[in-house]
């Protein structure tokens, strides 16, 4: 080890720890989004302070300091998440605890342990999101850990050269990658068990309240996307069915205690479609399905309300195929009950609108009519179809129908079934999603959080369960065209929900289809997949033993290639100015019959070449010192290299 390696390895040069600082400031950029704030000003309050550390050149903080700073962390975190176990305060401790250890780094060692963690730290990033930009940032990232990770290994270099070489052993990485990728065994489910935290939840509730809805309108993620093997149904068709609300406390919907009741019965079956549902993770145990589902190619159970049910929640992407019949007659013989529960109202509340129910009910009699009365009432009585109504008081759906007529679907839906109720009709809150968003140049329907609806069913003897939109009769260009043309109030949905410049939208769809083909076959590249793919490669009886064995056959053979072909070329082709000036000396000396040997260094060389030569001594001394000083003491300044040249020029036997 030279004098000059050793000196770094015990005081890291400035570059390089202005490399580590970049680093960790770029992994832990993204966790600002889901952790707390008071962690990304720490984060980057300890990161600036070693900086200015570095460039004044002033002494690091002593260790009582950093002991202090660690346990205050450690106590935040605590008070923060109450618990010192989970995916959120595991990645925060994580993240935190690497910006304080480049308050104590002091040598090669140091450096090394914090490009280990800043290196973990990226695979936390896919704990929350496996989108293409990330994938993209963290390998971007990747390049700058790499290039600094040179610095420590090799002499110094400028920061484009590290890059470059940083670039090129990622490069070389690809198809070993790809191998991997292909032919690793794939198995269900993750390789290792995680809390129950490290599973988002989004999208629908099994509970509704008034502004529950809207506020999901307000966001553009991705609920499910979906391709028909047929024509598909019109937008006004498109019911996604989710969880059914049957309990009211006057504010709120809830599931409810399920009920033990007969399975679900439908008849009188008709209008069939055959569709491919990808369903985003939600955390949830249900899935969504075209009213109503008669069949599914995934194990699940269909609720006697007809909700589709996995017995596990949906925390990773999930395909399957699924057949609706559009036109359905439902549980025509409808359990006691069910029907009981359908009509239960809480005490003492909304009088105005049981009193109308019940005037309803005196005078029109049957069922029908009252169906038809309390849709007629929100066609006349002037109501508003908008984001942001106003406020709601104890009496929400006496407020909602006289006084403020304004509201979301879940307002409607809640009002009208309430209705319902009062007048004696069994009726119960569906949520789910309706319509949805074709991208035809992924020959797909896209439907997003913006698309969440909530509707009616109500029960009527020799029909069963029927679906009412009330939001139809007030809006029907929300159940034809979809949100954005049904909203007078447009501009409080995201900008791409309303725009309608076509470069825009075609921009939309482009990024959302190659969005759908990485979900598809990267992120969805399960065992399913992986056994399809191979089979379309000529691969027969595909089992993890004869996959293991390609694998490690195919990586072997790749390796042992690209091994070859660098020692080819390490022996072919000089690598720098000098050596090639150097090896034109050799060329010169192997026609008088003077050869190098493998094992000779240019030293050793020189000594024998002068002994058969010994009346070029000095030039062969001197243009092999001239060598060794370039290649081996790194002092290639440019008058050295070309007086090299100059004196291989010249050089004649």
């Amino acid at each position: 080890m030279t004098e000059a390696h050793s000196s770094r390895s015990h005081s890291p040069a400035p570059v390089l720890i202005y490399g580590l600082l970049a680093c960790i400031l770029l992994v832990s950029a993204p966790h600002a989004l889901h952790l707390p704030v008071w962690v990304s000003m720490l984060v980057v309050l300890v990161l600036g302070w070693r900086a200015w550390l570095t460039y004044r050149g002033a002494a690091l903080p002593p260790y009582w300091l950093l002991l202090t700073l660690t346990l205050i962390s450690i106590g935040s975190l605590w008070i923060s998440f109450h618990t010192l176990f989970g995916r959120e305060v595991g990645v925060t401790l994580l993240t935190v605890l690497t910006a304080l250890k480049m308050l104590e780094l002091r040598a090669t060692r140091d450096a090394t342990i914090v490009i280990y963690l800043v290196c973990f730290i990226i695979l936390t990033q896919f704990f929350y999101s496996q989108s293409i930009a990330l994938a993209l940032l963290m390998l971007a990232t990747l390049v700058l850990i790499l290039s600094t990770w040179l610095h420590l290994q090799t002499a110094p270099l400028s920061l484009r050269a590290r890059l470059r070489i940083a670039v090129l052993l990622l490069a070389q990485a690809i198809p070993l990658t790809l191998i991997l990728f292909v032919l690793f065994p794939r198995v269900q489910g993750p390789l290792w068990g995680l809390p129950q935290d490290a599973y988002a939840s989004s999208g629908l509730g099994n509970t509704m309240s008034p502004g529950s809805i809207s506020k999901l309108s307000l966001s553009e993620a991705v609920a499910f996307r979906v391709s028909f093997t047929g024509p598909a149904p019109l937008h006004e068709q498109m019911y996604w069915r989710g969880p059914v609300l049957w309990d009211f406390d006057g504010r709120t919907w809830t599931t409810g205690k399920a009920l033990q009741a007969k399975r679900a019965q439908l008849d009188q079956l008709s209008n069939a479609t055959n569709y491919t549902v990808t369903l985003e993770p939600h955390n949830k145990n249900w899935l969504f399905t075209l009213e109503m589902p008669t069949q599914l190619s995934i194990p699940a159970a269909l609720s006697s309300d007809f909700q589709v049910l996995q017995q596990q929640p949906v925390t990773a992407r999930l395909r399957y195929d699924a057949h609706s019949q559009l036109s359905y007659r439902a549980n025509v013989e409808e359990e006691t009950q069910q029907l009981r529960r359908a009509l239960a109202l809480p005490a003492r509340l909304n009088p105005r609108t049981q009193q109308l129910a019940a005037e309803w009910r005196a005078k029109l009699g049957s069922d029908d009519a009252v169906l038809r009365a309390a849709l007629n009432y929100f066609t006349r009585e002037n109501f508003q179809y908008t984001l942001e109504p106003p406020p709601l008081g104890v009496h929400t759906v006496d407020d909602f129908l006289f006084e403020t007529r304004q509201g979301f679907c879940e307002h409607y839906a809640s009002s009208f079934v309430f209705l319902m109720r009062a007048a004696g009709i069994p009726a119960r809150v569906v949520t789910g999603y309706q319509g949805a968003e074709y991208n035809d140049l992924g020959n797909y329907y896209i439907v997003r959080q913006s698309d969440a609806h909530a509707w009616a069913e109500i029960w009527l003897t020799e029909r069963g369960w029927i679906r009412i939109d009330p939001t139809a009769a007030i809006s029907p260009a929300r159940v034809q065209s979809g949100l954005a043309a049904a909203l007078p109030d447009s501009l409080a949905l995201p900008f791409l929900a309303r725009t309608q410049s076509p470069w825009l939208l075609k921009l939309r769809f482009n990024l959302d289809a190659l969005t759908n083909q990485w979900n598809q076959w990267v992120l969805g590249y399960n065992p399913e997949r992986q056994f399809a793919f191979l089979t379309r490669l000529g691969m027969e009886a595909i089992t993890w033993q004869k996959m293991a064995l390609s694998m490690t056959a195919i990586s072997a053979s790749l390796i042992g290639l690209l091994a070859l072909l660098l020692i080819r070329r390490a022996s072919s082709r000089p690598t720098d100015a000098a050596q090639r000036l150097y090896h034109k000396f050799c060329r010169q000396l192997e026609k008088q019959g003077i050869v190098r040997n493998p094992h000779e260094g240019p030293q050793d060389f020189a000594a024998r070449v002068v002994q058969i030569l010994p009346h070029l001594a000095a030039t062969i001394m001197d243009i092999t010192a001239d060598y060794v000083a370039l290649r081996y003491e790194l002092s290639a300044q440019a008058n050295t290299l070309q007086g090299l040249r100059r004196k291989v020029n010249a050089f004649r036997i």
